[in-house]
């Protein structure tokens, strides 16, 4: 019976869940010394009569992808570490000095993003071994691009993470005449800003967030790395002061 509901499992993979269907069901027919066509009617009647079989092999298919993912992951964080952690061109805030990074890649157009600030500041005030290393992403269009693209270049004038937090907490649609309004709002010189926005370095660490949210795939904001572990989403102040514990728990960082 085990062995029969290990083959029904498959064969409905095979039938119903993966694109090399035919030459799967094939092998398991083969291995029960049936035709296809009779596997097939085999493999309908026992899902008919027990469907929960396959919930529990999507359910499997499900973890073993994400378990892949998640190691997947751990490699990439590992060998590109210095880039994720402690690259030059990103803006730290929290404690330069501390003892373990939170990576953050952000949209300033993205709700969740800014739902999230509170949490994070909240994290980087209460924690002094905590630095926040901060990666523009922009994917949420036109206006975002703008926004990061600016955002980058305020460093010349010593003014990011005031914009940031400026941008960050302006409500509605973040589009281009917003982001020169606030830009204008917190003192930066309008002139210099759009000058050095232009600059081929902003262009290159855009690319280079994005070639490294691709890598560690990374498909929405905001999505944090805390040492080796890639939270998705938008985890609260109490997920985020969780991984830090965890790291701490665990003697400290291994890449971060």
């Amino acid at each position: 019976m085990v062995k029969l509901r290990a083959i029904v499992c498959a064969g409905a993979l095979s039938l119903g869940l993966l694109t090399a269907a035919g030459s799967l069901a094939a092998l398991a027919a083969a291995d029960t010394g049936l035709t296809e066509e009779q596997f097939g009617t085999m493999v309908r009647n026992y899902l008919l009569k027990h469907p929960e079989v396959l919930r529990e092999a999507i359910e499997a298919l499900d973890k073993k992808e994400k378990a892949a993912e998640t190691q997947a992951s751990v490699e990439v964080i590992s060998t590109r570490a210095k880039e994720i952690f402690r690259s030059s061109d990103d803006h730290v805030a929290g404690n330069p000095a501390g003892k373990i990074s939170v990576v953050e890649f952000f949209d300033y157009n993205c709700g969740y993003c800014r739902h999230s600030l509170p949490d994070v500041l909240k994290l980087i005030d209460s924690d002094r071994d905590v630095r926040l290393v901060i990666k523009e992403f922009p994917i949420l269009g036109p206006g975002s691009v703008t926004a990061a693209k600016a955002a980058i270049a305020a460093r010349h004038q010593n003014k990011y993470w005031n914009f940031h937090l400026a941008l960050m907490r302006t409500p509605g649609t973040v589009d281009d005449a917003k982001v020169f309004e606030v830009a204008k709002s917190i003192g930066l010189d309008i002139g210099k800003l759009k000058s050095d926005m232009e600059n081929p370095e902003v262009a290159r660490i855009l690319a280079q967030n994005h070639a490294m949210a691709q890598a560690l795939g990374i498909q929405g904001t905001p999505a944090f790395i805390i040492d080796q572990t890639l939270i998705p989403g938008a985890p609260g102040y109490d997920g985020l002061s969780s991984a830090v514990a965890a790291v701490k728990d665990a003697g400290g960082c291994k890449s971060c």
